[in-house]
């Protein structure tokens, strides 16, 4: 039976991330540096910017992490490691080694992407789906995303006990502040930014924007059976992948760039090419006379 554990960002839910997110405890020193920047509910990016690049840290603690020489990482490195920079934000890309198919991004640019994606994508299908995620970054959805987790943890504890002040964060409540994200959802229109942040990434650096069509089409494919599930509860929120592919394959033809996509072989396996041996020249002997 086919395991349907898809919960990718373009699907789509930015940050959503291992059931590691609720064991998430950031230390005193960024606490304090989060209240005071959250303090009458103002929350700065560079509070998101600090408690996603803490949360990163931990998952990447409680993930395997693919290692440099990893096949997985070596792929994902030759496709975005060009793109460490893109639109002027400072990305880092890493491969958690998971059947899983899912991948996220977090407000500090920390990209993170399952290797049970990487086995159903081909590289210009992975491309198309990591610049959806870039785009979520660029617009600032992840910001919001856990904006919106703290603020609502926040005010939920300041309910209870009457307090007009922000409490001082928890282990606790990092961990539902971590499973609100795991459920949250961004709007149909950061969806819908994104998309076109994802096709406008494929153009702007000359990659085939047909993947992103044919990325939204495997994704639907990979989702169709999944009944009572996280991932059906995010589909029934969230844009009809097959809707947003339609869109996809409008913009392409309104181009004139539009064929019909054929999907490239999947390899992340590390190729290691032995160099030849050389052998010595051969003595030359001298018959004595």
């Amino acid at each position: 039976m086919k395991t349907k554990s898809i919960v990718l960002g373009i699907t789509f839910i930015t940050l959503s991330i291992s059931s590691a997110t609720a064991q998430i405890n950031l230390g005193g020193k960024a606490l304090g540096a989060l209240q005071k920047g959250a303090s009458a509910l103002m929350f700065k990016n560079e509070d998101a910017i600090q408690m996603a690049k803490l949360a990163v840290v931990k998952l990447d603690s409680a993930n395997t992490v693919a290692p440099a020489n990893n096949g997985y990482a070596v792929r994902l490195n030759r496709l975005f490691g060009k793109h460490a920079t893109e639109q002027g934000l400072n990305l880092n890309y890493k491969v958690y080694l998971t059947k899983d198919i899912n991948a996220f991004a977090a407000a500090d640019g920390s990209v993170r992407v399952f290797s049970g994606l990487m086995d159903i994508m081909d590289d210009n299908q992975l491309l198309a789906v990591i610049g959806h995620e870039i785009g979520h970054v660029a617009n600032e959805d992840t910001k919001d995303a856990i904006k919106n987790a703290y603020l609502k943890e926040m005010l939920i504890d300041g309910a209870g006990s009457q307090s007009d002040k922000i409490a001082a964060i928890t282990d606790s409540q990092y961990g539902k502040i971590g499973s609100a994200l795991v459920d949250s959802n961004h709007s149909r229109k950061q969806e819908t930014d994104a998309d076109v942040f994802s096709y406008d990434f494929m153009k702007r650096n000359g990659y085939n924007v047909n993947a992103v069509e044919s990325a939204f089409n495997l994704l639907a494919s990979q989702s169709e059976g999944a009944q009572g599930d996280f991932l059906s509860r995010m589909m029934s929120s969230h844009p009809d992948p097959k809707d947003r592919a339609e869109k996809a394959k409008a913009k392409a033809i309104k181009e004139g760039l539009y064929v019909a996509y054929v999907p490239l072989k999947i390899s992340n396996t590390t190729v290691v090419t032995k160099k030849p041996v050389k052998k010595a020249p051969a003595k030359k002997t001298t018959k004595k006379k």
